[in-house]
């Protein structure tokens, strides 16, 4: 598929909300909601990949306060995550990296190894880059960040020393972040790599964020002028 944009981000957020609203304007449950979203993610992903080019796609999937959500959501979202970041990935998404943003050992054992096994598996392909954030906190990732400098010993700490010890160490700045439902806030995400992104909330319930909604956020990112606190003359 060719598009007509000529800007586009190298690296693109999305904060997938609306899969229980979505749900529930349908009257079906809250699991069916999530399943349609995992559906919606795999085309998005490919989308930004194959169709736009974009190099890092960044997700946030489940976040460190979800624990709090029913026992029954919770078991199906770890289920998914179970599938997603085993050998289905390597099906999928077959030039991508898989990076985990969060502490992913706090899931099922089985679970924890299959995404171990991935990350090694995929750790050389440089093309793409998927960021899953699983059980992941933006408060938290600063804390990570911070003790593994400490750890290190290192003294001289320059943003360049937090970038290079945040989960995303490495890859391009992020650009645009795309929260989905209609929800303008940023619920702990990404915290200090949001710092001169762009921000866009569709009122568009995730499972229906389709190709042609990514098209409609992306002409708006070209639309934006990013001079990154400078002045044009």
């Amino acid at each position: 598929m060719k598009h007509d944009l000529q800007k586009l981000p190298n690296h693109i957020a999305f904060i997938i909300d609306g899969n229980g609203r979505w749900a529930k304007e349908r009257g079906l449950t809250r699991s069916m909601g999530h399943n349609a979203g995992i559906k919606t993610l795999d085309l998005i992903i490919k989308e930004c990949f194959y169709t736009y080019g974009i190099s890092a796609v960044s997700i946030y999937a489940f976040s460190t306060e979800n624990w709090n959500r029913p026992k029954a959501e919770i078991d199906f979202l770890i289920n998914a995550f179970r599938k997603y970041v085993s050998k289905d990935f390597l099906k999928k998404f077959p030039e991508a990296k898989l990076n985990i943003m969060g502490d992913y050992t706090k899931f099922p054992d089985d679970l924890a190894k299959n995404a171990k096994k991935t990350i090694e598996a995929t750790k050389n392909n440089t093309k793409f880059t998927l960021n899953l954030g699983i059980n992941y906190s933006g408060q938290d990732e600063l804390v990570y960040a911070v003790n593994n400098i400490v750890a290190e010993g290192i003294k001289d700490i320059t943003r360049q020393t937090i970038d290079n010890h945040l989960y995303t160490k490495g890859q391009p700045p992020l650009d645009f972040v795309v929260r989905t439902s209609g929800e303008q806030r940023l619920s702990n995400f990404m915290l200090w790599q949001i710092a001169y992104a762009e921000l866009y909330f569709p009122k568009t319930y995730w499972p229906d964020f389709k190709k042609k909604e990514l098209y409609e956020a992306l002409k708006e990112y070209q639309s934006r002028d990013r001079r990154f606190g400078a002045i044009k003359e």
